[in-house]
Parts: C-alpha cells; sequence; structure tokens
C-alpha cells in the first residue's frame, strides 16, 4: 500500500479559513497537498512544508489547465480533489443584479464542474475521491440567500449525479455542509451585502433594508458562534481519508440539526422556525 507522503491531494480556495486549515490538516497527515490560491501573498503566507501553493482562480481555464499539467507531471496519484472555494453574496432576489447571480454561480457551481472535469482523468486513474464543500445553505434556503443558496443547492445535485456516475469507476464523491464556521467569509459577504443594499431603489429598501441589516447582523453571529476552522478542518480530512466514507458530512450542530429538520418539517413550519431565528437581529423597533 501506498503511504500519505506518496499520495496528492488538491484543494481549491485554501487563502484563507477552512480551505487553509483543511491544507495545512492534510500536510500534516503526511499528503502532498496541491493548495489553490489567488495571489501571491496568499502563497508565501502558506507555503509550507509538503503544502505547495498554487495560483488558481477556478473560473479562469487557463489557471485550470496550469493546475492540470503540474497534476499530471506528478508521479504521485491524484489521490483526492477538494473543491473548496466559494463566495457568498446576500440580496433579495428582487434587488441582486443579474451580473451577481452570473457571478455567484461560477464561483461556486460551474469553477468547481470546470475544475473536477479537468481532474477526472487523474483521479480515475488513482481511484481517488471528490469532496464537494456545500452547505448548510445547500438544504435551507433563508431569506436574502438565494443566490448562494441555489448555487449550494445545484451543487448538492451535481454531486449526487457524479458519484452514481463514477462508482462504477472506483471513484467516490462526497458532500460536505458546514453550518457556522469561524472564517473570513462573514465579514466579506457583508461588505458585499452593505455594497448591495446601497445600490437598492428606494422602493426596494422600503420592503427590504431592515431585512438586509438583520441577514448581516444575523450571518456575524451565526460565524462567531460556529466552530474553529481547524475543527472544521479535521472533520473535511474525515471526508477524504475514511475508508468507507459518509455520501454526506456535517460540520457543526445547527447543520447536523437543520440538515435533518429540513427532510422533517413542513415548509411552513419550517419558514416560522427560520423567521423567529431571524427576528431578534432586525434594528430595534422594526417590525420582522
Amino acid at each position: 500500500m501506498t503511504t500519505s507522503s506518496e499520495k496528492l491531494i488538491v484543494i481549491t480556495g485554501a487563502s484563507t479559513g477552512m480551505g487553509a486549515a483543511t491544507a495545512r490538516e492534510l500536510a500534516g497527515r503526511g499528503f502532498q497537498v496541491l493548495a489553490g490560491v489567488r495571489r501571491e501573498r496568499d502563497a508565501d503566507a502558506i507555503r509550507a512544508d509538503r503544502l505547495e501553493p498554487v495560483i488558481l482562480d477556478i473560473t479562469d481555464p487557463t489557471q485550470i489547465s496550469a493546475l492540470t499539467a503540474r497534476v499530471d507531471a506528478d508521479p504521485r496519484p491524484l489521490t483526492a480533489l477538494v473543491n473548496n472555494a466559494g463566495i457568498a453574496v446576500n440580496a433579495p432576489v428582487e434587488a441582486l443584479p443579474l451580473d451577481e447571480w452570473r457571478h455567484q454561480f461560477e464561483v461556486n457551481l460551474f469553477g468547481h464542474v470546470a475544475v473536477t472535469q479537468a481532474l477526472l482523468p487523474a483521479l480515475l486513474r488513482a481511484k481517488g475521491r471528490v469532496v464537494n464543500i456545500s452547505s448548510l445553505g445547500g438544504k435551507v434556503a433563508m431569506a436574502t440567500y438565494g443566490a448562494y443558496a441555489g448555487s449550494k443547492f445545484a451543487l448538492e445535485a451535481v454531486s449526487d449525479s457524479l458519484r452514481r456516475e463514477l462508482a462504477p469507476h472506483g471513484v467516490g464523491v462526497v458532500v460536505v455542509e458546514p453550518g457556522g464556521v469561524q472564517t473570513e467569509m462573514a465579514a466579506r459577504g457583508a461588505t458585499t451585502a452593505n455594497h448591495l443594499a446601497a445600490r437598492m431603489t428606494h422602493e426596494q429598501n422600503e420592503r427590504y433594508g431592515d431585512l438586509m441589516q438583520a441577514i448581516i447582523a444575523h450571518s456575524a453571529a451565526f460565524t462567531e458562534a460556529g466552530v474553529p476552522a481547524d475543527r472544521a478542518a479535521r472533520i473535511i480530512a474525515k471526508a477524504v481519508t475514511d475508508r468507507r466514507p459518509r455520501t454526506r458530512y456535517t460540520i457543526g450542530r445547527d447543520a447536523a440539526v437543520l440538515t435533518r429538520l429540513s427532510r422533517l418539517l413542513p415548509d411552513r413550519v419550517l419558514d416560522r422556525m427560520v423567521a423567529a431565528d431571524l427576528r431578534p437581529h432586525y434594528p430595534a423597533q422594526s417590525p420582522a
């Protein structure tokens, strides 16, 4: 049997947060990790023994081709691809411009498909594994999460199809569904949400202004109460290394509970639960 040091892993979106933590966790277990980052300064920050940063924007075909060439040139088998890159854009369906919808899906869905297509020949040779990082938002879509949750629901569906296509050929497909995790994504998402809120028309602001403030406050609290990125990384590493992996892993009690409830509760009951959870975050003296 080959050892970890003789195996290659690719992880996208490894500049910060869960991606960086997972890259370090897997490198610490002896794998050679190719960690996709967006900028040279991110590469300098993450570079370490067995952890090789590669410049990778998953929406850039040229950079995906360069990654594929790097993998094909390596004598070690590609044991896993962890599709972790992602962004969060929050705004009401009515108010979110279509170019923002398209960008959200380009990063959270089509980019993952592109990287997976490019690396599947190597994964098939090694009988490796695809690990797609979805979200609690891939099961429950809160107000203003239409684009983000839509991309994650789609990633869940693609993962199911891919799992059924590749099972006869020895390649596993696993989905990881994080709930709240202490990363920088919430702060970046709040900045984007504030920018989008400022672009809403007067009528849209009358309808959704308080909702946007509540969502931003809720997201910050949700993230602060979430699990540390290092703990999330250990669960992702388990999805990579388990000999007989489950088809889905959750991260955090919130994700475990809500993904189960989403399958059991009627829609209207779930609507009331989600609204009640959001209500304390509305601006003072504003009706939820």
